[in-house]
């Protein structure tokens, strides 16, 4: 899989609307695989990605029921509500290592750099996470499960400098700049769980950290 993330000569609002500028010009790219057995409940999901010289940017569209969020603090175990996550090397090598940001429905972040998987796992302090300036369309607790229909959005922006912090391999994304990554949506504790990803997985049951199945993003 590769994904061309457009350069955008002004940064987005950080205010999780789908159809705003810049978005409402870039095609999204749609979280579509499945791993392990086809779930029952198989949401739509989508994510939009840009970047200027300070940072990344993106949005993802969940068109879903069963939602659910109960972890509210910072570095939770957010993948068991319903979520949606962006794993990638900020190069073209991903022997080099990679970050996992991890947003449940209502805005709570998971943010960690490791070299391999769970190899000098490295959690991100707080203060870093609050520089994602993430923006969220549902409330922070999502808490009885809402089984109806319902379409929620998660946006946020990733600065550059934090991943040079942590990654001394990371590449400031520039035109023909390539990294690897892969974004996914789960919900591992909610009454229909699911585990969807971008680019393909090779691996008999659930496991998003496997670098070597990463797909590709192109700058453009």
């Amino acid at each position: 899989m590769c994904c061309k993330v457009t350069k955008l000569a002004q940064a987005p609002t950080i205010d999780a609307k789908w159809d705003k500028f810049p978005w409402q010009s870039l095609a999204p790219e749609r979280i579509c695989r499945y791993m392990g057995e086809k779930p029952a409940h198989f949401p739509q999901a989508e994510v939009k990605i840009a970047y200027d010289e300070a940072a990344l940017y993106l949005i993802f569209r969940v068109q879903d029921r069963y939602v659910r969020a109960v972890t509210a603090e910072c570095q939770g175990a957010v993948c068991q509500d319903s979520c949606v996550e962006f794993f990638f090397t900020p190069c073209a090598d991903v022997s080099q290592g990679y970050f996992n940001v991890e947003v449940n429905c209502g805005g709570t972040v998971l943010f960690n750099f490791q070299r391999a998987r769970q190899k000098d796992v490295v959690e991100i302090p707080e203060a870093e996470c609050r520089k994602l300036s993430i923006a969220h369309s549902m409330p922070r607790i999502v808490d009885p499960e809402i089984a109806t229909p319902v379409t929620w959005m998660v946006e946020y922006r990733v600065p550059i400098e934090i991943l040079k912090k942590y990654c001394p391999a990371a590449v400031s994304p520039t035109a023909g700049t390539v990294w690897r990554a892969n974004f996914y949506k789960c919900g591992d504790n909610t009454s229909h769980p699911h585990w969807l990803t971008w680019s393909r997985v090779d691996f008999p049951r659930p496991q998003f950290h496997l670098p070597e199945c990463f797909g590709v993003l192109k700058f453009e």
